[in-house]
């Protein structure tokens, strides 16, 4: 019930003014989304790397509809890689790409130039692209561009999601050298034919995921808030004598800011995704609506910087 109020709130064109009209609403985008404009994604960029973090910056659209959306989305990675490039940013600084943004359900081969396009440009500009992972229909085609790009940008990064029962499988498939490999543990709403639906089943995937990760030869990035996660990830990483550098720490922007200062301040790279773009009602929206229970997580963070 609550996941569909969420949906009918998102098609909404009245309940969307009224919502970001809102005061509070307005405070919520901010905390979690860097602003409309590449000048916004730069400046908390700059902001992020002064403070010792790296950054990773998602352009918001998804489920892109037209050939022109996913053109315009490409373009927005271009210009922001030229800006983050002037500013000297890149070397801290990568970019996150979703497929479906960039046509993915319209044409895979037209969303694989696109990525190829963004990929070029990141390279050209000192940096490197991740490809984001999204609902469990989507994993075979964006493993598939994955592969393929990978042959001429082996330094692309992909996504894997702890509570799909395929992750370990997949893991140990890409845990190889050079490979880089954020582990989340997914947001989506999906069937339990495919994904575990009890959160102690999803950590136990996870750590397990992990441990294939942080044993291989490829760069983890260990995508949690979750201190017990974390603490498990600390200590795989002393168990498999990996140096820092060899893997990294990902939070999100806005959630658990002091932790992200404590990790970096002990030696951790602590990368942060950044969304930014005019689509932050939608973003937030689709977050909620995928697992109402990050309605919990979003409003914890509000009120918690630990």
């Amino acid at each position: 019930m609550l996941r569909r109020t969420i949906l009918a709130a998102a098609r909404s064109g009245t309940t969307r003014r009224l919502i970001t009209r809102a005061p509070v609403s307005r405070s919520v985008v901010r905390r979690f989304v860097a602003g409309e404009t590449v000048d916004d994604a730069v400046r908390v960029s700059r902001q992020l790397v002064d403070a010792g973090l790296s950054v990773s910056l998602d352009h918001l659209g998804e489920d892109t509809t037209e050939d022109a959306q996913a053109k315009s989305a490409a373009s927005a990675y271009l210009a922001a890689l030229d800006r983050l490039g002037a500013a000297g940013l890149t070397e801290h600084t990568e970019v996150s790409v979703k497929l479906s943004a960039v046509g993915l359900l319209l044409d895979p081969a037209m969303a694989r130039e696109h990525a190829r396009t963004i990929c070029e440009a990141a390279v050209k500009a000192g940096t490197t692209t991740t490809i984001d992972m999204e609902d469990h229909t989507t994993t075979d085609a964006t493993l598939d561009v994955v592969r393929h790009l990978r042959e001429e940008f082996p330094s692309l990064g992909v996504v894997l999601q702890a509570y799909l029962r395929r992750t370990e499988a997949d893991c140990r498939e890409l845990a190889h050298a050079g490979s880089r490999v954020r582990l989340c543990k997914g947001a989506y709403r999906e069937p339990e034919s495919v994904a575990f639906q009890d959160s102690g089943d999803v950590d136990k995937s996870y750590v397990r995921c992990l441990n294939v990760l942080m044993g291989g030869p490829g760069y983890p990035m260990i995508a949690t808030h979750d201190p017990r996660l974390i603490a498990i990830a600390d200590d795989r990483a002393r168990w498999y004598d990996r140096a820092r550098g060899t893997y990294e720490y990902q939070m999100l922007y806005g959630v658990r800011p002091d932790e992200q200062i404590r990790l970096a301040a002990e030696g951790e790279t602590v990368r942060i995704y950044v969304p930014f773009g005019d689509e932050s009602y939608g973003y937030l929206m689709r977050r909620l609506a995928e697992r109402p229970a990050n309605v919990a997580f979003f409003l914890r963070s509000l009120v918690s910087t630990k």
